[in-house]
């Protein structure tokens, strides 16, 4: 339940607000500047947000493909836009990023599935339901073998989260959460109750998405893929909010890319909050730092855009040669590529590829690897 005056489990202290209304203002402004760019730029702000926010909420969870493999799958995907897609090319796919992957492949394609669901139908999932939050669990998992017994069910049996010292052999329980079955389902309901309440009646849609993710990572109510929904659905959150700019933005940055860099200070500040253990009651958490940490990935996301912008006009820019091998280096994500195979591919002569490349790298496309003889380059996303 909550309180109509103020629905958090928290009352915001006065700087933290200030903080908020800094980050409203050039929100608002870079939310007017996005909508004034062309439609290719928008799609390729879009393109980027949604790969970099793949890439990075799974490998916060240990998956391990880079951002330019990911664009390279979701390239090969779109071609054949159908739910058999994935299934239909994943021999290809696992050919061409090694079998030993085949896991954090199966990671990237489910939360791909799960962030197209999220960006494009949220207004449609809202209110929101635990029907609703299943379903995504499911799409999430769907093409991750193990999970069938247990994609879009609540947990079975318990999950706690356990961190192990690999020299010493020591574990330690980093989360303890609800325990399978009736207090799982009692909280779910009460979160969701809370959250269809809070969302609309509280002015900063970053603090109720705040609490309603930490809530949620805390109950831990699924068997697997509690990180990345959780992720997802604080995206989810803020365009449920009512906040036209926000909604407006939040498709075109990547908050889960900013959380990755900052990883230990994400866990450690999950873990202050609770001190590791689920609460029946929420006011007993300690939300505050967590929001601040939210606020602050919130800031840092919005900063990448000019320097997006940059990137994208820069693309533009490339001669016809630098978009040759630029298209190389794409369709071969997963390798570095020296001067000499990019001769043998393109046809071009070394002067206009070492030319090609050092646009490219001026541009901060692609990157130096090594000197000399053993020089390489690899594409960045």
């Amino acid at each position: 339940m909550y309180d109509s005056k103020n629905p958090l489990s928290f009352r915001a202290s006065t700087k933290l607000q200030m903080a908020l209304k800094k980050t409203q203002s050039e929100l608002e402004q870079l939310a007017r500047e996005v909508e004034g760019c062309t439609e290719n730029e928008r799609d390729w702000l879009y393109r980027w947000a949604m790969i970099s926010t793949i890439g990075a909420s799974t490998r916060i969870e240990n998956a391990v493909l880079t951002d330019a493999e990911i664009e390279w799958v979701d390239t090969t995907l779109s071609e054949d836009n159908h739910p058999s897609a994935f299934e239909a090319k994943k021999t290809a796919i696992l050919n061409k990023l090694s079998k030993d992957r085949e896991r954090s492949i199966e990671e990237v394609v489910g939360c791909r599935e799960l962030l197209s669901l999220v960006y494009v139908q949220s207004a449609e999932m809202f209110p929101l339901t635990e029907t609703i939050i299943c379903g995504l669990h499911k799409e999430l998992l769907r093409h991750y073998p193990a999970a069938t017994r247990y994609a879009g069910q609540y947990k079975r049996s318990p999950n706690q989260v356990v961190s192990v010292n690999h020299e010493t052999g020591k574990q330690r329980i980093v989360l303890d959460p609800t325990p399978a079955g009736p207090q799982t389902d009692t909280a779910m309901q009460e979160l969701v109750a809370w959250y269809n309440g809070a969302i609309k009646a509280h002015p900063w849609p970053l603090l109720v998405a705040s609490e309603f993710v930490f809530r949620f990572l805390v109950i831990h109510p699924f068997q697997d893929g509690n990180g990345r929904l959780g992720r997802a659905l604080f995206l989810q959150a803020l365009m449920h909010g009512d906040d036209p700019a926000l909604q407006g933005l939040i498709r075109f940055i990547s908050i889960d890319r900013q959380i990755e860099r900052h990883r230990p200070l994400y866990y450690t500040t999950l873990q202050k909050a609770s001190n590791g253990n689920y609460k029946s009651n929420p006011k007993d958490y300690q939300l505050e730092p967590l929001a601040w940490f939210f606020l602050k990935m919130m800031d840092q996301a919005l900063g990448d855009i000019s320097v997006l912008r940059e990137r994208y006009h820069a693309l533009q820019r490339l001669s016809e040669s630098a978009t040759r091998v630029l298209a190389c280096f794409k369709s071969s994500p997963e390798r570095r590529l020296t001067p000499a195979e990019l001769m043998e591919n393109t046809g071009l002569v070394r002067r206009t590829v070492q030319n090609a490349l050092r646009s490219l790298v001026d541009a901060d496309i692609i990157q130096r690897l090594g000197a000399g003889r053993g020089t390489r380059y690899q594409l960045i996303f």
